[in-house]
């Protein structure tokens, strides 16, 4: 019988792993946004040589549509966690803002869950990642919750792989 267990967000982490990348681990994330993938719809139609209609007295063909798959959209990927003291993802974003060897900022990565006791349960793998925004939540000394720090990253492809493998 295959495992249906429920992943609940009070018991996993969200990790989020880059090629390329000199850290083993280059962001934890609380939350994550925008896991879509859409494939367009082409409409085909044609006219066929055939008469039809009550006894073939349609002096013309008949029109006849078919669908067909066109290309998959990925919608662009938000993250979210506690502000903290990596400059991982400032440095990549101002990497890509620079403009300098622009291509080379492209990367692959992972984004994996993993529960309380580290043990993978749920992956997804992005090719030509890059970020198209960075965001801080207003700052407050007097706020008793804390800040959040938020990432866009447009991605050309997305796939979900099965854990562990």
């Amino acid at each position: 019988m295959a495992e249906a267990e429920l992943l609940t967000p009070t018991r996993y982490f969200l990790e989020l792993s880059l090629d390329g990348s000199n850290d083993s681990v280059d962001a934890l994330f609380k939350e994550c946004s925008g896991f879509k993938a859409t494939q367009d719809t082409i409409e085909v139609c044609e006219v066929t040589p055939q008469k039809w209609g009550k006894n073939g007295s349609a002096p013309h063909g008949r029109v006849v549509r078919t669908k067909v798959p066109g290309n998959i959209t990925y919608t662009n990927l938000t993250l979210k966690r506690g502000l903290n003291v990596s400059m991982t993802l400032w440095n990549w974003l101002n990497s890509v803002q620079e403009g300098a060897n622009w291509a080379e900022q492209r990367r692959n990565g992972a984004l994996i869950l993993y529960d309380t006791s580290a043990k993978e349960k749920f992956r997804f793998e992005f090719k030509g990642a890059w970020p198209v925004s960075y965001t801080i939540s207003d700052l407050s000394i007097e706020g008793e919750g804390y800040e959040i720090e938020e990432v866009e990253v447009a991605i050309e492809e997305l796939i979900r792989i099965k854990a562990g493998s």
